[in-house]
């Protein structure tokens, strides 16, 4: 069994959709980032950086101890743990396996960051600073400009097949985060095949799902904003 830390963030439900396709068993230990939660000795312990997901897996590798629990934070991490454990996702091939390890590299270096400064300025700043919404947001319709030259030419990030790159690439271009974001999707038709595509498999759809009904966008109140991004 799989212990899952969450909160239904982008982030989050990389982790909740790579478990639902590999079809691991998992529970779910909710983590309230907005309550500062994630803040805690006990899960600092396990995530140092404070941040969701984390994972234990009671069935790992073990370690000196005895114990088999193994525990994984940061989500690209994440995922390659679980793909490797479960050996799905995860190429043979080395070449295949390469560009789906530089795509789900590419998600967590840019994607995630760039994304969620762009959500950060135009939707959880407590004032409207113009600079920082330009930057970032301008970076985010780069990338999605890259994304829709690369699916251009591939069904999926990492070539023909469905990979972990995807996974961790489809929450953050999910429709309600698009609409934080003020992306309209028909500018970048390629991505928009690909995230319909994605957001039709079932496996995806009970990911998204978990927790869904406590996700809120943009405009959190001061004990919010100050446990998501500390005091000012």
């Amino acid at each position: 069994m799989i212990d899952l830390y969450y909160w239904p963030t982008p982030n989050g439900h990389k982790a909740t959709i790579a478990l639902e396709e590999m079809g691991l068993a998992y529970t779910v230990k909710p983590v309230n980032i907005l309550g500062g939660e994630q803040h805690r000795p006990d899960f600092a312990a396990l995530s140092p950086n404070t941040r969701i997901p984390a994972i234990v897996d009671h069935d790992g590798p073990g370690g000196p101890d005895g114990s088999k629990a193994h525990g994984v934070f940061e989500s690209g991490a994440i995922l390659m743990y679980l793909a490797e454990k479960s050996d799905q996702f995860w190429p043979a091939d080395a070449a295949a396996r390469s560009d789906v390890i530089q795509w789900l590299f590419f998600q967590c270096a840019n994607v995630g960051p760039m994304f969620g400064q762009c959500g950060h300025f135009r939707g959880y700043a407590p004032e409207k600073i113009d600079y920082g919404i330009n930057r970032y947001c301008g970076e985010t319709v780069k990338l999605y400009g890259v994304m829709n030259r690369v699916l251009g030419t591939r069904a999926f990030l990492a070539g023909t097949d469905y990979s972990l790159a995807d996974m961790a690439t489809y929450p953050w271009c999910a429709p309600k985060i698009r609409d934080l974001h003020a992306i309209d999707i028909d500018d970048f038709p390629n991505v928009k095949r690909w995230a319909s595509e994605i957001e039709s498999r079932p496996a995806v759809q009970r990911g998204m799902a978990v927790m869904g009904e406590v996700m809120k966008i943009g405009n959190p109140d001061e004990t919010a904003r100050a446990a998501l991004f500390g005091k000012p």
